[in-house]
């Protein structure tokens, strides 16, 4: 049976879910809330180790108006990453309002305001792992450093 493990990208913690892609069913693992990149990726390893994805979902935060901000782009850094680590397939889907509907739906089961923080990052993941389950990918922003400029693109005509 695959299965997908996504993610909730912030800075401070990462929302972890998994889900079986035949049953289409997300289900929360944990929060890694490390603050440097290798502790991240070490806890990320021993996830992939254990519950051995086929894919790996991202969540894209964009603005309202679907634009990329900065976490865009650290979003976008942290799916590069991982394929680049574990060598597996990545996936972007937008997280619009993911943390809203995940803090509705601890809401729904009683679980509300500062008893949600624990939980509300694996929930988001849950939610965001459900879109891609729905058919909800979308290409990342373009990487603004990698742009070319008018100059470079004129030298190679």
């Amino acid at each position: 049976m695959s299965s997908a493990l996504a993610f909730d990208f912030g800075e401070a913690r990462i929302g972890v879910a998994i889900g079986s892609t035949e049953l289409g069913i997300p289900h929360p693992v944990c929060t890694i809330a490390a603050i440097d990149n290798d502790t991240r990726f070490a806890r990320i390893a021993a996830l992939i180790k254990e519950w051995q994805p086929n894919t790996l979902v991202v969540g894209m935060p964009l603005s309202m108006d679907g634009t990329p901000h900065k976490m865009s782009q650290l979003a976008r850094k942290f799916g590069q990453r991982l394929h680049g680590r574990f060598q597996l397939p990545v996936v972007y889907v937008d997280e619009r309002l993911s943390s809203a509907a995940a803090s509705d739906a601890l809401n729904e089961t009683g679980v509300r305001g500062r008893k949600q923080k624990p939980a509300l990052d694996q929930v988001a993941a849950m939610q965001i792992l459900q879109g891609w389950f729905d058919g909800a990918i979308i290409e990342p922003p373009a990487d603004p450093s990698r742009a070319a400029s008018p100059d470079t693109e004129a030298d190679s005509e």
